[in-house]
């Protein structure tokens, strides 16, 4: 499972939210959701599964905290595309390539006499006169 599949979940985001502000225990977790301690377990044991928390030991409890860095995936994704950075699919040089070639290919059309139609000038002249 990735980040983005971690906090698909409301429930799973909830909690994420709530361990940005630190570690915290199942029962402490569990009473800010209206669903049981072992459904809370089991987010928090997708979320382990996917890197985003991890579990510490103090004696008998066990105290769940965000692993640093788990959702900058997440993060760089959503900066590129709220801040219209996306990586582009062509680098620009490959852009000015491709105008560098339809431009030379535009002006060797004009010298040779094209027209609209991609004939010769000539060759559409004398067609109408023999058609028409």
């Amino acid at each position: 499972m990735d980040g983005f599949e971690a906090i698909a979940d409301p429930v799973r985001r909830s909690l994420v939210a709530r361990l940005a502000r630190g570690p915290a225990r199942v029962v402490d977790l569990a009473a800010d959701h209206p669903i049981s301690r072992p459904a809370i377990s089991r987010h928090l044991r997708l979320l382990g599964e996917a890197g985003v928390v991890s579990a510490v030991d103090h004696g008998r409890e066990r105290h769940y905290e965000l692993v640093p860095g788990a959702l900058d995936g997440v993060r760089e994704f959503l900066d590129a595309v709220d801040g219209g950075t996306a990586t582009p699919r062509f680098d620009e040089h490959h852009l000015d390539a491709l105008d560098l070639e339809v431009r030379r290919t535009v002006r060797e059309r004009e010298q040779a006499g094209f027209d609209d139609g991609n004939r010769p000038a000539s060759d559409s002249s004398s067609r109408k006169k023999e058609t028409g």
